[in-house]
């Protein structure tokens, strides 16, 4: 009797147990279909494939937090990956704490980045390389800042793109320009820029000035550079030689204002206008500017510090049709953090085209500034795409 009277109240609670087991199974669909559209709007985030990948380029882009631990991580951070169902992206700190999250410790996200660490390690070092009589032993540089010469060395080309030595010798280079338009003389210039002896300097001055010393004191003096001037779609244009190889070429609206430019860098050299075969060296330039496909294989007369032919060189390696981003150049030079140096080697290029410094774009494809414009450097690109 009691077993009848337990299988008749099963059979009547049944309709109810089935219908309670359809709102849970409505529930748990209703769930999942929120995780996997939270999942999905996280995937198609850019944000999210930086985390993926550890991009410590990314590090102070942004931050991402993960509901589940409640905690806000770096793009970096080597903690184990989080669902995406369960992430959030944030400005900055302050934003994700604002939202109830709490720093990681792994990677401490609110203090400073291990690569804004090192910029600031390597600040100091440069500093200090700039104001020594004497260039400081590799061992001195790095117990300064508390490193390991090993590790200082391998820090300093990460940031920089040069070893310390290199740096050194590119400053001193730099300051021996400056004294050579001050100095009374050519060899207090050089002693007073740090060389400490007449035989180094010159031994290196071609390839640092493009000419004597002297004749660069004086502004050019003695030395013979060809030019001319011509029109194409993009303005007006100037081509400059010395006898080693093209110098210049600039573009510009004005041609006046392109030949006084060319003056001023040299304002006593012997300006010579471009003979037939000169002519000929230029319709060559202008012919690549509007037929990119055409290709341009022209000596050239490259003057700059050794980071700055590595950057052209590096620029001269991008095909027509094709892009680079700073990162991307830095990443070619072995120097993966030194994205700013690279932009300031871009901008200070004196040979357009030949040295494609337009080719050059942000990280994330568009367009950044140009020494001739930016409306020049997108129409330069528009013809080597359609080329």
């Amino acid at each position: 009797m009691a077993q009848e009277l337990q299988e008749n109240a099963l059979h009547q609670n049944a309709p109810a147990r089935e219908v309670a087991g359809a709102e849970i199974d409505t529930k748990a669909a209703t769930k999942a279909g929120r995780a996997a559209a939270a999942a999905r709007a996280v995937e198609r985030d850019p944000r999210w494939q930086k985390v993926v990948a550890r991009d410590r380029a990314a590090d102070g882009d942004f931050v991402y937090a993960v509901r589940t631990t409640g905690v806000y991580c770096r793009p970096s951070c080597a903690a184990r990956p989080a669902k995406p169902e369960n992430v959030a992206f944030f400005a900055g700190p302050a934003e994700a704490e604002a939202a109830g999250f709490r720093a990681c410790r792994r990677c401490t996200p609110n203090a400073a980045s291990l690569a804004e660490q090192h910029a600031a390690t390597v600040e100091k070092a440069c500093r200090a390389i700039e104001t020594a009589e004497a260039m400081p032993s590799l061992k001195a540089l790095a117990g300064s800042v508390g490193m390991s010469p090993y590790h200082f060395h391998r820090v300093f080309k990460a940031v920089t793109g040069l070893t310390p030595k290199a740096y050194a010798t590119a400053h001193r280079d730099s300051r021996a320009k400056e004294q050579l338009a001050r100095a009374g003389s050519v060899t207090e210039a050089i002693y007073d820029a740090g060389f400490h002896s007449s035989g180094r300097f010159y031994a290196t001055s071609n390839a640092v000035l493009g000419m004597t010393p002297t004749a660069y004191r004086a502004g050019g003096v003695d030395t013979e550079i060809r030019f001319a001037l011509a029109q194409c779609s993009l303005g007006a244009i100037l081509v400059a030689a010395s006898d080693r190889g093209i110098c210049a070429i600039t573009l510009g609206d004005d041609p006046e204002t392109l030949a006084r430019e060319l003056q001023d860098r040299f304002p006593n050299a012997n300006l010579i206008g471009g003979d037939a075969e000169f002519e000929a060296l230029v319709a060559r330039v202008v012919g690549f500017v509007e037929a990119p496909q055409l290709g341009l294989d022209l000596p050239l007369d490259v003057r700059g510090t050794a980071f700055q032919q590595r950057v052209w060189q590096a620029l001269r390696a991008i095909p027509a049709g094709e892009t680079a981003s700073y990162r991307d150049i830095a990443e070619r030079i072995g120097a993966p953090t030194a994205m700013r140096a690279v932009a300031g080697a871009c901008a200070a290029n004196a040979i357009a085209v030949a040295i494609p410094c337009h080719r050059v774009v942000r990280n994330d494809g568009a367009l950044s500034g140009y020494r001739w414009g930016v409306e020049r450097k997108r129409a330069l690109l528009e013809k080597e795409a359609q080329a």
